[in-house]
């Protein structure tokens, strides 16, 4: 039997995609402003990070307008909400040892 941090997706186990996924996993949406202020990293890493999530096809990202200021909100697709769900499966795994069989 192999040990489960082998079935780790690297994808989200990066701390920022992580912190990400974490907080996308507890709301519909989130404005990448409160993201950003909430996981404390730069716009420019969050974007970085939230293009990788993209790509991967773990978030989904709209853009509009409130009033006359442009805006973007993050929401996790129900791959990405899959995704972390077997992600911290398999960290639970690990951590309370019930991959010792």
């Amino acid at each position: 039997m192999s040990h489960p941090r082998h079935a780790l997706d690297e994808i989200i186990h990066a701390p920022v995609r992580l912190s990400i996924m974490a907080m996308l996993a507890e709301a519909e949406t989130a404005e990448f402003g409160f993201l950003r202020d909430t996981i404390e990293v730069s716009d420019s890493l969050l974007s970085k990070h939230i293009t990788t999530l993209e790509k991967a096809g773990y978030v989904r990202v709209t853009k509009g307008f409130v009033g006359k200021r442009p805006r973007t909100w993050l929401a996790l697709t129900d791959e990405g909400r899959g995704a972390f769900r077997d992600y911290t499966s398999i960290l639970r795994q690990i951590t309370e040892g019930n991959h010792r069989t």
